[in-house]
């Protein structure tokens, strides 16, 4: 009676003991899809990561200390869209406000949207780059061949000249990565499956159509 016991009490407790562990593993869960928003803003208001700080406006106050500011543009394979900077670096004032344009173009015929991610590196400068407009993080359609020039105005932000961890930092570069939207891309993978059915249906239809005969062909003389 008592190895029993001792049986179903270890069974009762390995119960518990898994119980809990899915329990963990649903809150762990939750936690990391809760916290991709929480770490984006962590990012934004730290810099931490290289994100650059969104400001209302550049401060006004100018220093002698010259930056220069490289652009750089990536796409995901799943967006077919080009996409570059109009210009590849600019060399600007500590606190200067400046405007550079990104160029995109559909290169498809039907309308397909994207959206834009962006770092600043070296990371540890990201922090004292500010933008006060940008075209990140907002989604971004585009008709069928079409092309748009977007741009961002940005500033080193004066701070920077404290910061003695950044004496030697003379080059960042902003860097853009352009990401096919989700539903634009499970949309365009219907369309092409189901241009794909149509074609195979054609096919079909193609082949099981008899050949005309041709002159004294099928004739009885």
């Amino acid at each position: 009676m008592t190895g029993r016991s001792d049986t179903k009490g270890r069974q009762a407790r390995n119960a518990r003991t898994g119980f809990a562990l899915s329990l963990l593993a649903c809150a762990m869960v939750g936690l990391a899809f809760a916290s991709v928003p929480l770490y984006r803003l962590f990012c934004q208001v730290t810099g931490f990561g290289g994100t650059p700080q969104v400001a209302e406006a550049a401060p006004g106050e100018v220093s002698e200390r010259l930056i220069t500011v490289r652009f750089n543009a990536d796409v995901n394979p799943k967006l077919p869209w080009r996409f570059e900077p109009l210009e590849r670096a600019v060399t600007l004032q500590v606190g200067e406000p400046r405007l550079a344009f990104y160029r995109a173009v559909n290169l498809t015929d039907r309308p397909v949207s994207g959206t834009a991610t962006f770092n600043v590196t070296p990371l540890k400068a990201g922090q004292y780059f500010a933008k006060t407009q940008c075209f990140c993080f907002d989604e971004q359609r585009l008709e069928a061949g079409e092309a748009v020039e977007m741009g961002v105005s940005f500033f080193i932000d004066p701070a920077i000249l404290a910061d003695r961890n950044l004496d030697e930092v003379t080059t960042v570069t902003l860097s853009y990565t352009f990401f096919r939207n989700p539903d634009d891309e499970a949309k365009g993978a219907d369309e092409a499956s189901s241009s794909a059915a149509a074609n195979d249906g054609s096919l079909a239809s193609l082949l099981a159509t008899p050949a005309a005969a041709g002159p004294g062909e099928g004739s009885d003389l």
